[in-house]
């Protein structure tokens, strides 16, 4: 029965391979315990001269941080599960993680405007509620449209959980141990992506998928708890007059561009419509920067622009993390569709991807350092994208050896990629443009994580059509020609960073950069 089962608690769990299970959970304790000793090394703003409530408000921020970042990539490995449950077809359920993503993009921009006009404990326990409100909905789904509306709710939640908490670390701690305490908020924020597939895909074999969902809920009634009781309700003054018609522009772009290539997926809107979207789409986006050139204060000033690498960065960043943003998705469908992994098999495959993320960002500022930026990320990106198109040979005879190569090598470049894209676009921003400029990059961070998805289901449906049917060796057949596709969409991406000038360098700190994309 669709929908069925929210509460079974692991009926024919103790059947599951253990060792599939050991596996899991001692690469994750192995992953979570190198990312502990990382943040050891980035250390903890001094006990000693904090208040209690100081120390509890960045615990908040990074249980926000983590269930944020956590149902990013807890869904991918469950979406085989979902789609069976649901009665759909594992191969048309990215709008489920579209949803999320694309709804999280459009709210960003809003984030410092509902800081500044409700408060930032209200806006951040009002954030945490409807996070688990979104959650509870999801697990209680049972119907495709229904799943879909939910996670649009819980990704209105998640978008104000980073924003709005780190706007209440800037205003809790001073300058000087900002950068200390930011460190700490990101930890969590990168174990959640690290523990999100194998947590996913073990908790729907033990138990069912709906509990990758309701799992968030303790989670949050402990944060919206500790919200109320420890965070200050600090409210600023409200900013006049927010540029509402240019947030509305910018958000119709978004939604019409994400739904004419979801139009092409799952929705099989027909060739015309499709175009008139992203006509539409392109239209608002381009009617958005016409406004904000004669408006005063505008979502995000055109002078951003005026500095080259910020330019070449953002976009540099939207069309890189494309391919980029398709493996999550791919990775864990063409496993259990095609190659008949379990969704903890599935999961547990994504762990050198985390690790390898975490043993080369040490590498990022040497590297950055001797050879430049522009030869580091025109290089890096086209071993992404190399990396990507190489899981097109994956089949039926892959060695498991190579296949673990292979995901360990794609988080190594991805994680010098996501590094070198974010501080070469921030790096030149004056201190005036720095909070607007990183909003910004946060959105086309979101943005590109949608259309990423929605344009690896266009090309999956495509192929999948092409390829006859949705057996198992027709779908593979398409698996395989969507990420040769991705990937060279990718490398193209190289093109951009051509345009940096080629003595744009890193000088040496003291501290590394956060990396919170």
């Amino acid at each position: 029965m669709k929908g069925s089962g929210y509460w079974a608690l692991g009926a024919g769990a103790g059947q599951k391979d253990a060792r599939s299970a050991l596996l899991a959970t001692v690469s994750s304790l192995l992953a979570t315990a190198l990312f502990a000793t990382d943040f050891l090394h980035f250390g903890y703003p001094d006990r000693m001269t904090e208040p209690r409530s100081s120390r509890m408000l960045l615990w908040l921020v990074a249980i926000g941080f983590f269930m944020q970042t956590l149902d990013t990539t807890i869904v991918n490995t469950a979406l085989p599960s979902i789609a069976r449950s649901l009665g759909e077809s594992p191969l048309r359920m990215q709008a489920v993680v579209i949803a999320y993503s694309l709804t999280m993009a459009i709210l960003l921009p809003a984030s410092g405007w509902i800081a500044d006009r409700f408060g930032v404990k209200r806006a951040y326990c009002g954030a945490i509620v409807v996070f688990v409100i979104g959650s509870l909905a999801c697990a209680l789904s049972s119907t495709m449209t229904q799943l879909v509306i939910s996670r649009i709710v819980q990704g209105a939640g998640g978008a104000l959980l980073l924003p709005v908490g780190r706007l209440a670390v800037l205003l809790a701690y001073p300058r000087e141990q900002f950068l200390k305490a930011m460190s700490f908020v990101a930890v969590p924020g990168l174990i959640g992506p690290l523990i999100g597939p194998t947590l996913g895909g073990w908790l729907s074999e033990a138990a069912s998928w709906h509990w990758i969902f309701l799992i968030n809920i303790p989670i949050g009634a402990i944060g919206a708890a500790a919200t109320l009781r420890f965070m200050s309700d600090q409210v600023r003054v409200a900013r006049s007059g927010f540029d509402f018609t240019g947030y509305f522009l910018i958000a119709f772009g978004m939604v019409a561009i994400s739904v004419a290539l979801e139009g092409l997926g799952e929705l099989g809107l027909r060739g015309a419509i499709v175009i008139i979207l992203l006509v539409f789409g392109l239209a608002s986006i381009c009617a958005y920067w016409l406004h904000a050139a004669r408006t005063e204060r505008p979502l995000f000033s055109p002078a951003l622009f005026h500095t080259r690498t910020y330019s070449i960065g953002l976009l540099g960043n939207l069309f890189a993390r494309l391919g980029i943003a398709s493996v999550p998705f791919l990775v864990p469908l063409v496993l259990q569709v095609s190659l008949g992994f379990s969704p903890l098999e599935s999961g547990v495959s994504m762990i050198p991807v985390a690790l390898a993320a975490l043993l080369a960002k040490r590498l990022v500022t040497g590297l950055i350092t001797r050879f430049g930026y522009r030869k580091v990320l025109m290089t890096n990106t086209l071993l992404v994208g190399v990396m990507i198109a190489s899981f097109g040979l994956v089949g039926p005879g892959h060695p498991a050896w190579l296949r673990v190569l292979q995901l360990f090598c794609l988080g190594a470049v991805n994680s010098v990629q996501f590094t070198a894209m974010n501080t070469v676009t921030l790096k030149d921003l004056t201190s005036n443009e720095a909070s607007s400029g990183n909003s910004l990059l946060s959105v086309v961070q979101m943005l590109s994580m949608s259309l990423g998805v929605a344009a690896a289901a266009a090309l999956l449906a495509t192929f999948t059509e092409v390829f006859a049917d949705e057996t198992h060796a027709h779908a593979l057949s398409a698996f395989q020609a969507t990420f040769l596709c991705m990937g060279i969409l990718t490398c193209a991406s190289a093109w951009i960073f051509w345009q940096l000038e080629s003595d744009v360098r890193e000088a040496k700190t003291e501290e590394e950069p956060v990396e919170l994309g």
